[in-house]
């Protein structure tokens, strides 16, 4: 990558010069895979082309963030916070966004700010939930609905208790003004009710597919509200976009980054894929990260319909905290690891470690961020001199231009990695059958069928196997 850019890519301890043969790769073998990859990148460009492919041309897209500013500027001006109502892609890249510009969330209860706080119950346990209605007053409080199906069976259930919720406090028109639902342009039943209560809509665009829908109005809006730069974050996606289109592979940073983990685990046997953080406000991107790529590359058939049942598995770690965690595994478990450092160069804020006599003198002058980016360097180094392959990410600050970057890098990589292993990136069919089998259970019209097969299963399950 330039070294003026915001963001740069360190791969040599990614390649045998940098840790060994047996833990990197050759030159040759990345370079063997150019033809591929440029037919790889050609191929996304022609989906995007031909309208099949969305994500790409969403940072530039200023009509959809028109009308994510006009649906901002609707909401009552008394909201002092907002319910992300969505599971999955329709949350984990808006909760990215706010923890990464928006100040830690585990002060937004006693922090001063001028903007929404933001609120993340993307799960049907009621534990989360319950508590945040208890806290919250349904006047100060708006409600985000995010699910392109509109069928999403949790967040269909939260918008019942929330609207309940609103309805026990409020009038009509109130709650009115309250809900905005992000869902497809035309279809589902989202849709319907949003145009049947009157609420305000925000489209998904149709060829977006959830979990990369975060640069449309399903991440857009609650970055607005929790006051993050958009048109910044968009211009970063944009800039990223950009370096992202030659079909030359050493020039393509997402080109890279999926080439080296897809020769990584083809060549090297290496099928977990960490993403490993050194900056407590990008936890929540390594959460978005572990969805983006195992849903989109975990596939049990290629794209000729053969039974491959591949994938590479994505953990979350960060650093330092997962240093006396999941580095122990890192360092001496099985060789089936590549790494993925994220490094922020600049901190926002930054705090002096006093000097003091005794053990721990040597610290004093330093200051904390400088002691993290020791133990990365150490880490990383580490896992070189014993043959263990990584890659360094770097910000030089993590603003909302370089937060667009790295979430269109990886957007893009994950679209390459998936014509590399030539699996369909796009799809989620893994996910359908126990989203049937749950409509069963709970009684829902047209899988009265399905309910009474699950039920049969569970009055067959061996009972000699349970203990209380």
């Amino acid at each position: 990558m330039q070294q003026d850019s915001a963001i740069s890519l360190d791969y040599a301890l990614a390649m045998a010069e940098g840790v060994g043969s047996l833990g990197g790769l050759r030159d040759d073998e990345l370079d063997a895979e150019r033809a591929s990859f440029a037919d790889a990148q050609r191929a996304v460009a022609a989906k995007t082309a031909s309208g099949l492919l969305g994500f790409w041309n969403l940072p530039t897209d200023r009509a959809q963030l028109q009308h994510v500013r006009a649906v901002r500027m609707a909401l009552p001006e008394h909201v002092t916070d907002a319910l992300v109502l969505g599971i999955g892609g329709s949350s984990l890249g808006a909760r990215a966004i706010y923890q990464a510009l928006s100040g830690p969330m585990e002060l937004a209860g006693i922090a001063a700010h001028t903007h929404a706080r933001l609120h993340f119950p993307d799960n049907s346990d009621p534990w989360f939930l319950a508590a945040l209605l208890d806290a919250l007053t349904p006047g100060t409080t708006a409600a985000l609905v995010v699910s392109k199906s509109g069928g999403t069976i949790e967040t269909a259930a939260q918008l019942l208790v929330i609207k309940r919720w609103f309805e026990s406090a409020l009038e009509a028109h109130e709650v009115k003004q309250r809900i905005v639902a992000i869902t497809d342009l035309e279809h589902g039943v989202l849709r319907q009710e949003a145009q049947r209560e009157g609420w305000a809509t925000l489209a998904i665009p149709s060829n977006v597919g959830g979990r990369f829908s975060l640069l449309s109005p399903v991440g857009l809006l609650p970055a607005l509200l929790g006051g993050a730069d958009v048109d910044e974050l968009l211009e970063g996606a944009a800039d990223m976009a950009r370096r992202c289109q030659t079909p030359e592979l050493r020039n393509n940073p997402a080109g890279l980054l999926a080439a080296c983990h897809v020769l990584q685990h083809r060549l090297r046997g290496r099928s977990i894929h960490v993403m490993m953080p050194y900056a407590d406000r990008l936890r929540p991107f390594a959460a978005w990260y572990v969805q983006l790529w195992a849903e989109s590359l975990g596939k049990r058939v290629n794209r000729r319909g053969q039974v491959v049942e591949q994938g590479p598995t994505p953990i979350a770690a960060v650093g330092a905290t997962d240093q006396h965690a999941q580095m122990q595994l890192f360092m001496e478990g099985p060789r089936d690891k590549l790494i993925t450092f994220l490094r922020v160069a600049e901190p926002a804020k930054d705090l002096v470690i006093p000097h003091a006599k005794g053990p721990s003198a040597y610290l004093g002058g330093a200051s904390l961020h400088d002691l993290l980016e020791a133990e990365r360097e150490g880490t990383t180094q580490a896992l070189a001199s014993d043959g263990r392959p990584s890659l360094t990410i770097s910000l030089e600050r993590l603003d909302a231009f370089a937060l667009g970057g790295l979430f269109f890098l990886y957007e893009a990589a994950t679209a390459f990695a998936g014509e590399l292993y030539n699996v369909h990136a796009f799809d989620e069919p893994g996910v359908e059958l126990g989203k049937r089998l749950a409509y069963g259970l709970l009684g829902r019209e047209g899988y009265e069928r399905t309910g009474q097969e699950i039920r049969t299963l569970q009055a067959k399950r061996p009972k000699r196997y349970r203990v209380q």
